[in-house]
């Protein structure tokens, strides 16, 4: 419990700054909304855009003349953001002892390395669900004066459960990451690397319908916000593979850190 308090007070800060961005993020995108709102003129704006790039951004099925429309094509910020917090997260929560210089310190401590990890993974999963329910809610407060209805709450709430499975997914990676390598330093870089990676890869598959293969590899493709909007539902082939891939993250972690030589 006290490496728990411990991990949530040292990365109070930082999420309070993640908070703030993605806060800010929201109130820009839902002040544009303004102008689609119950607007059909701007109906149009996105027959006009190239199929190829409605495809890259999943827009093909958007209304940006409503709330739910106008989400799901800011979706794919929201995503990438969140998924950057969870594999940052990741990945430092697992190496800031070597970082902080407090290797020695966590040494003293009478419990076992994997205690510690129980410790850091239930603080990373806390501090991902709180930044997740932050830009849920100022999606919500931000949207309010447009009437709400029952299906976009909805969709809001099947949307944000699959990004939080998207964290969790590059949560695991990126602990995982910094378990494996040697060098605490590249971690962050090759965990943010292979987010971007994946990304592209999420891109190049909506672009071409001969790679589609490569949808299984790419978390990104897992809870598209335009399929939730048309099916309103999470497929479920998807929720299995990620939670393979998150036992398969953290489990490796749980093997790996407790033989992992620590640099003082």
């Amino acid at each position: 419990m006290h490496i728990l308090k411990r991990e949530l007070k040292s990365n109070l800060k930082g999420l309070l700054i993640w908070s703030i961005a993605m806060i800010v993020l929201v109130v820009m995108m839902t002040t544009e909304y303004s102008a689609y709102d119950s607007n059909p003129e701007m109906a149009d704006v996105l027959s006009s855009m190239p199929e190829a790039m409605l495809k890259a951004f999943s827009m093909e099925n958007a209304n940006l003349t409503t709330p739910s429309g106008f989400i799901s094509l800011a979706s794919f910020y929201f995503s990438v953001m969140l998924g950057v917090y969870g594999v940052l997260m990741g990945s430092g929560i697992i190496s800031k002892e070597e970082r902080d210089k407090t290797v020695e310190f966590f040494l003293t401590l009478p419990v076992s390395r994997v205690q510690v990890i129980w410790s850091k993974l239930w603080a990373a999963v806390i501090l991902n669900t709180g930044l997740n329910l932050i830009t849920v809610s100022s999606i919500i407060v931000t949207l309010w004066r447009y009437n709400l209805s029952q299906d976009f709450f909805s969709f809001l709430w099947k949307l944000f459960i699959g990004i939080w499975i998207l964290q969790m997914i590059f949560l695991s990676m990126g602990m995982f990451l910094a378990s494996f390598l040697k060098r605490y330093k590249s971690s962050g870089k090759i965990s943010a690397s292979l987010l971007m990676v994946l990304y592209v890869l999420n891109v190049i598959t909506a672009l071409n319908s001969k790679l589609d293969f490569l949808k299984y590899i790419t978390p990104f493709k897992y809870f598209e916000a335009n399929k939730i909007l048309v099916n309103n539902t999470l497929e479920g082939k998807y929720i299995m593979l990620s939670i393979v891939i998150i036992f398969v993250g953290f489990g490796l972690t749980f093997i790996l850190y407790p033989k992992r030589d620590l640099r003082l």
